[in-house]
């Protein structure tokens, strides 16, 4: 099945959500070090954008930065990826800086490229989450996932949720296509 790209510019109420470049590595670095599984250089960093460039460039999906309007700092970034699912049927993510929590820029910026995934075609988005991950919880449930199973790995459990794209009025229960 052939899938339209997601969108590289994305805007919400405070953000513009555009692909990671070169630039963003050293935030990034800081940020994928706060994972707490060691640190992260920026050489590293602007390793995993050239893989996420490859990504996107392979199968139209990928990671965006939230790139706040009023022109502050990068804080986090929202993205689809293959993760631990398929290019048919892919994952949400979403991270940001712990010094963004709890404003709700996940949830924002999360259904924005939700919504710009199942406008792509793909009727279903996952996301896996681990059960202390309480902030990411919430996000999912608000934006509309549903619970669908629980795996495990050397990590630990892992939730697996589930996001099917709204059915459209007089179209059978298809997918909608929703603008981002």
């Amino acid at each position: 099945m052939t899938f339209t790209p997601l969108p590289t510019r994305l805007v919400t109420d405070r953000f513009e959500l555009t692909p990671e470049e070169p630039a963003d590595a050293g935030w990034l670095a800081v940020l994928f070090t706060t994972r707490g599984r060691g640190e992260v250089s920026e050489a590293e960093a602007r390793e995993r954008i050239a893989r996420m460039h490859a990504l996107t460039a392979e199968h139209g999906i990928g990671a965006l930065v939230l790139r706040p309007r009023d022109g502050g700092p990068p804080v986090g970034y929202a993205a689809v990826v293959l993760g631990r699912a398929t290019v048919e049927e892919p994952e949400l993510a979403y991270e940001l800086l712990p010094e963004a929590h709890g404003r709700g820029y996940a949830t924002e910026a999360a259904r924005a490229v939700l919504d710009a995934a199942h406008a792509t075609g793909r009727p279903r988005i996952w996301a896996t989450i681990r059960p202390w991950n309480a902030a990411s919880l919430r996000v999912a449930e608000k934006l509309g996932f549903r619970r669908d199973r629980v795996t495990a790995d050397d990590d630990g459990d892992m939730i697996w949720f589930l996001h099917e794209a709204p059915a459209v009025p007089g179209h059978g229960g298809g997918p909608a296509a929703a603008g981002g």
